[in-house]
């Protein structure tokens, strides 16, 4: 082949959007994404080719679906975090020679650097580390990859590079060819992708120091941690540290314990929460109401233990694959002396198949829809834990259908209709969709075979596109024995929390050894949808306490209404009001205190009751209340039936 035809020949390109282009062999990400326009060549941070993220300026050299990634995707934060790591250490490095390094990834929320230095790290040399990491961005060093053989890769961090660290890391990597990223005088090993330019961080702020043990062991050396956090442009880092500042006040830990909703007592069990009256009543109230939609779409309530012999987990798959994230197991000998092994329930499901298999199903039964509120157990670091979002013992909506082939379609629409108006009522109105499915690269974390696999995956994408649902695809997030369509809400202050699920099972059936008999009186295998709108109970409440900052929607108030007399002589017709409202179905509470009515109103504005009916002399003359609404004030006075009409008619509409 002629110099001529090399340099001309062509790969073919093709879009997100499904559009294809023509660019020379071996063009770059930077090529491709200034080809696409200015703004997003400024933009980009990475490009996914074939779906694998990698380095801007790296060669594509066969035809390929490429996607440039910028900071608005959890890949390019990722990415531009990570390399926001490398930027801080070389700081580090610049100011305080002869510090070492271990290791520095990208975490939910910035980075941190774990790092070995005599220098003891203050808040003031946190401001110089930053003031040094812009001067680095100025510069506009370029970030190369450097690929090299394992052994030279050990000599250079022995000999070239002395890290003791990076040499005891590579000393676990078993690949032959390993990776090296160079800015300027400073190296790192890692495998990368980075940014294609120090240029490219326009913000940083350095948030903390910890002390931590080189690879979590506490019997080898301390180190220090250093955190940060960083982005493209200086509003972007306001907006997140203003998003922090209102994330404190509505903190469900905080609002749980003002409003009485919720604790968690050490002599209890970290991790344990205990439901208060109050918090019983938010969580009675969406029981009820996911109980009653339940209802009309077919759905059979039934109940399963806590507990479960240790044999009914190893058939589902659930204790070999989950055994690092439950309790151990509980192990007697009983007054026979054999000896039993239980397990603090870890799922539901496979107790509900015990349910399905109880007698001989026909596919004239199918689907069978059976739901239960059911607690389970997980050991969590305690680390990890975080009041109801992150917890040890929590309530599951679970829901598992049984059906037919021929219905799997209908079903999985079904639930995402049924998931869509649980969001859309709780006023959750920005969600996004992810099908996540298996990493094909790592197969031995799944249960099935191939050909199941590439059903399910299937019929999850078809289900997803016949709802018109915007989804993005997660690789390596379905769960061992099957795919998800999992929903990631948006709350009132733009953080994402992933809540739902949907998942398509062709594995359960197959262990659990799950039939039916067909219209050609031969067995067939169900196939399971397993779904949670609300996913974890106390995770959901969680969420929602810090999306309405503790101001619930009226349906869900624990107390709707105070009733405030403005005088001890008109307790007696406030009593009455808060009899006939609690009489129909209104939660009230009268504050009888011989206070004065503006604190008993300031009083019941902090503790965010919806409504106040103030009680005067014209309103006891009158049969009447004054309506005053939280957060807005006076709504004027009204006959106390035609108050309690409206009230009624809100509560309905869940409004």
């Amino acid at each position: 082949m002629s110099e001529t035809q090399v340099l001309t020949e062509q790969i073919t390109l093709t879009l997100p959007d499904g559009s294809t282009r023509r660019y020379p062999k071996g063009v770059t990400g930077n090529d491709v994404a200034k080809s696409i326009g200015r703004k997003l060549y400024e933009d980009a941070l990475g490009i996914k080719v074939n779906g694998k993220l990698r380095d801007l300026n790296l060669p594509i050299e066969q035809d390929a679906t490429v996607e440039i990634v910028t900071f608005d995707s959890d890949e390019g934060k990722e990415l531009y975090w990570h390399s926001s790591s490398h930027l801080m250490a070389q700081a580090i490095e610049e100011l305080f020679p002869g510090t070492k390094f271990g290791a520095g990834p990208a975490i939910e929320n910035g980075f941190y650097y774990d790092i070995s230095s005599p220098h003891r790290f203050t808040e003031d040399d946190l401001r110089k580390i930053e003031e040094r990491m812009m001067e680095i961005a100025q510069r506009d060093l370029v970030i190369t990859r450097e690929e090299l053989p394992h052994s030279e890769a050990v000599e250079y961090f022995k000999t070239r590079r002395i890290d003791p660290y990076k040499v005891e890391i590579l000393e676990g990597i078993k690949e032959p060819i390993v990776s090296i990223y160079h800015q300027g005088s400073f190296s790192d090993l890692c495998t990368g992708p980075h940014l294609p330019r120090t240029s490219k961080l326009k913000a940083v702020k350095l948030t903390g120091i910890s002390a931590s043990y080189w690879r979590g062991d506490s019997s080898r050396e301390q180190m220090q941690r250093i955190y940060g956090i960083s982005f493209p442009s200086e509003k972007l880092l306001k907006q997140y540290f203003a998003q922090l500042e209102e994330a404190k006040k509505r903190d469900h830990r905080k609002l749980g314990q003002e409003l009485e909703l919720f604790l968690i007592s050490p002599k209890v069990g970290s991790g344990l929460p205990i439901w208060l009256p109050k918090g019983a009543i938010i969580r009675q109230e969406l029981e009820n109401f996911l109980k009653e939609e339940q209802f009309k779409r077919g759905y059979q309530a039934v109940y399963t233990p806590h507990i479960g012999s240790i044999e009914l987990y190893k058939t589902s798959g659930h204790y070999p694959y989950y055994k690092d994230s439950q309790f151990p197991p509980i192990t007697f000998t009983d007054e026979t002396g054999k000896e039993e092994q239980y397990l603090l329930k870890p799922m539901n499901c496979p107790h509900h198949h015990q349910i399905y298999a109880a007698k001989p199903r026909s596919y004239r039964d199918l689907p069978i829809r059976l739901a239960e509120f059911g607690t389970v157990y997980r050991y969590e670091q305690s680390g990890e834990l975080n009041g109801l979002t992150r917890a040890r013992g929590f309530t599951q909506d679970d829901s598992h259908i049984y059906c037919r082939q021929d219905q799997l379609q209908e079903e999985i629409c079904n639930v995402i209709e049924l998931t869509q108006m649980v969001f859309s009522t709780l006023g959750f109105k920005d969600v996004e969709t992810r099908l996540s499915f298996r990493d094909k690269s790592n197969k031995s974390k799944y249960g099935g075979t191939d050909e199941l696999w590439e059903q399910a995956e299937n019929d999850v994408r078809t289900a997803a596109e016949r709802m018109n649902l915007k989804y993005f695809i997660g690789i390596g997030e379905a769960s061992f024995y099957g795919p998800k369509i999992d929903f990631i809400v948006k709350d009132a202050i733009g953080r994402r929390w992933q809540l739902g699920t949907v998942q398509v099972d062709y594995v359960m059936a197959e262990r659990f050894n799950l039939t039916y008999v067909g219209s050609d009186n031969k067995e067939h295998r169900p196939v399971i949808i397993h779904r949670a709108p609300f996913g974890s109970m106390e995770r959901f409440i969680g969420v929602l306490i810090e999306n309405f900052a503790g101001d619930f929607p009226l349906w869900l108030s624990p107390v709707q209404v105070a009733v405030l007399p403005i005088v001890d002589a008109l307790n007696d017709y406030a009593q009455e009001v808060t009899e006939k409202l609690k009489a129909n179905k209104i939660r009230a509470e009268l504050d009888e205190r011989s206070e004065k009515i503006g604190k008993k109103i300031r009083d019941a504005e902090v503790k965010k009751i919806p409504y106040m009916f103030v009680i005067g002399e014209k309103e006891r003359a009158t049969q009447s209340v004054a309506v005053r609404r939280h957060k807005e004030g006076d709504r004027g006075s009204m006959p106390l039936d035609e108050a309690m009409a409206k009230l009624k008619e809100e509560i309905l509409l869940k409004k």
